[in-house]
């Protein structure tokens, strides 16, 4: 399968707004989604319009025979004790028609080859604990898990109980 990929551009965020939902029906968090197209339009590509400084999100695409049917979406991260940028990936996904076809991997590659590019020195994303098939593929890749670390997050009301703290 001939297959290419790319850097995102505008025409394809309705695509790729479609994949985020899937994704997240996948998930098993089909109302999740709150972000419209035309938000993740302004967070991809509003300052290349504008004029203003460099976007904090960042995308590529896989495209077959002129159809968006994989994304990688993600942004910079920082390691103070490295001193350097990495690649924070935030979502990776393949329309299922198009899973074992090199796509994924493809994408990932893309990155990979970005975070050389720009002496980045780390790749790394979060994967949920059911899902083998992605830990295995990454593993098979030579991918670490960071079990020893744990994720937190605050959002919602309890976001805005401890901003006003």
């Amino acid at each position: 399968m001939n297959f290419l990929i790319r850097e995102a551009k505008s025409t394809d965020v309705f695509a790729m707004h479609q994949m985020i939902v899937d994704l997240a029906i996948y998930e098993k968090e089909p109302d999740a989604v709150l972000a419209t197209p035309a938000d993740l339009e302004a967070a991809l590509f509003s300052s290349e319009k504008s004029g203003k400084s460099a976007p904090a999100l960042y995308a590529h695409v896989a495209e077959v025979d002129g159809e968006v049917v994989g994304m990688a979406i993600w942004f910079l991260n920082y390691s103070t004790w490295l001193g350097t940028h990495g690649i924070y990936l935030e979502d990776l996904y393949v329309k299922p028609e198009h899973r074992g076809t090199g796509v994924g991997k493809a994408l990932l590659k893309q990155l990979a080859r970005v975070c050389i590019e720009k002496g980045y020195t780390r790749f790394q994303w979060w994967v949920l604990d059911w899902n083998e098939p992605a830990i295995e593929f990454y593993r098979s890749h030579g991918a670490i898990a960071m079990d020893e670390w744990v994720v937190y997050r605050l959002s919602g009301d309890a976001l805005e109980s401890f901003a006003k703290d």
